[in-house]
């Protein structure tokens, strides 16, 4: 991938267990890059690979990988001329890993730790070389905590980890210092182009795991008093004016929805990391967050593109995909993780739940190029917004009223599915996981052609040369 689209502004948030309606871990993203470069989806399958190794395309970076790759989701670009970007997924074991969520570093740490730009890790393999060969959330933040102790990092970044017991996120803030913090239970995180961990607390291994010499590197080098509380964010983040525009806002969001009763302002360096819901998170508002432009709000540029106060939205319109991973409990094996995917605009979108255990992909979300065509799940969800984008006001009750239709379709499908699989044998599940995802595209896809279908039949009578004289010509 070249410069110009090497890292992803994104929006995430991570869900503890008892946070959420039913028991689930989630976590999920934005990853916003390009206004036009699609995305596909990924189901890459348990295999054996003597002497692999990957051999990254943006920089010098190498690892030899292990004998055993597990099963895994992933949502890649269409090309990997640039780098494959796997970007998010579930494996086999129940483990979700989502990378990454870019930051900032501030020239203090940059000065005495830089990047390794040319061979240290970079978000285009994170989820490639991790998140097949881990069993379980904390293995991963071991696994990637060893690469960068050993080969470095090329960039900060922030990576969400899951399993079926606990959210973790994971912070890189230099070439090899690092941090990773769980998730409470009974929290959430929106975080937002930022390094967002706050107090580290270097006596509690169950809360933080972090890399071997963070804490002495801090201390010989006096980026930050001894007799404080260890302040990531503070010692090792930025405070610029971009990040009161860009970046603290949409964490507001996020909270403002989550949180409602909590009063905070949009420009605070002070939001917290962790927050606790007002009420039990569903999956519909986590998308809600993932989609949220300020509606309600005086900063949402869909009702006034010329606002004097313009904030960061945590939908834009360089989102490629959005996707939540969902690792349920007391349901079968096979379908634990749920990959709801949304591709381009999440705002203008509908979130598709895939089961992350299957082994077909529907075909139009292997397809779409960086030019537009009519036989891809990426174009058909961006087309749509291309035309909503035209009068998004006016064809609001429409957009809205296609996705709850999508939703509810997929939802009552993922319910009979879940049935289903309790009742059949071993042979047949993987037959009726793949046909559930095959419904499930068929569903979102026929429901967008519809709108699309209604939006350009509406959007002919917007010509100029549209001329009246006489009602009867």
């Amino acid at each position: 991938m070249t410069k110009q689209i090497s890292r992803s502004s994104c929006t995430s948030i991570l869900i503890g267990k008892q946070a959420s309606n039913d028991g689930s871990v989630i976590i999920g993203r934005n990853e916003d890059s390009k206004t036009a470069w699609p995305k596909y989806l990924q189901f890459n399958a348990h295999q054996q690979q003597i002497h692999a190794q990957f051999t990254s395309k943006a920089n010098k970076f190498t690892l030899d990988l292990p004998e055993v790759a597990y099963q895994y989701s992933a949502t890649p670009e269409w090309t990997d001329r640039y780098g494959i970007f796997a970007e998010d997924g579930i494996n086999e074991y129940h483990v979700a890993v989502s990378a990454t969520e870019s930051a900032y570093a501030n020239e203090r740490v940059l000065a005495i730790d830089p990047f390794e730009e040319e061979t240290g890790i970079l978000e285009e393999a994170i989820v490639t070389v991790v998140l097949p060969y881990v069993k379980t959330a904390r293995e991963g933040i071991c696994r990637l905590g060893k690469i960068i102790d050993e080969h470095g990092s090329a960039e900060a970044n922030g990576i969400l980890f899951a399993d079926q017991n606990e959210a973790w996120y994971f912070e890189v803030g230099s070439g090899h210092q690092w941090v990773a913090q769980r998730i409470p239970d009974d929290s959430y995180a929106v975080v937002a182009n930022q390094l967002a961990i706050q107090i580290v607390n270097f006596d509690d291994p169950d809360q933080f795991i972090y890399s071997p010499n963070l804490k002495s590197f801090v201390a010989s080098h006096q980026l930050w008093p001894e007799n404080q509380p260890f302040n990531f964010r503070r010692i090792f983040g930025t405070t610029d004016d971009s990040d009161y525009v860009y970046n603290t806002p949409r964490v507001w969001s996020g909270q403002r929805l989550l949180t409602p009763s909590v009063r905070q302002q949009p420009e605070s360096y002070e939001l917290p990391f962790i927050q606790q819901p007002d009420y039990p998170i569903t999956i519909a508002q986590a998308q809600r967050v993932l989609s949220d432009h300020y509606q309600g709000t005086e900063y949402d540029l869909v009702v006034d593109p010329n606002a004097s106060k313009r904030y960061r939205p945590i939908s834009v319109a360089t989102t490629q995909e959005s996707h939540l991973l969902q690792l349920r409990s007391n349901v079968d094996t096979s379908l634990v993780g749920i990959h709801w995917l949304a591709m381009g605009v999440s705002a203008q979108s509908v979130y598709v739940p895939f089961y992350s255990a299957g082994a077909k992909v529907p075909p139009m979300y292997t397809r779409g190029k960086e030019n537009f065509t009519n036989n891809s799940a990426y174009w058909i969800f961006k087309q749509a917004s291309v035309l909503l984008d035209r009068n998004w006001s006016r064809y609001a009750r429409q957009l809205t009223s296609t996705q709850d239709q999508a939703t509810q379709k997929m939802w009552q499908n993922l319910f009979q599915t879940d049935q289903k699989i309790s009742t059949i044998t071993s042979d047949d599940k993987q037959k009726t996981i793949d046909e559930a995802n095959q419904q499930v595209a068929d569903i979102a896809i026929k429901a967008y052609q519809n709108l699309i279908g209604q939006l350009i039949t509406e959007q002919t009578a917007a010509s100029p040369l549209n001329f009246k004289v006489d009602p009867n010509l």
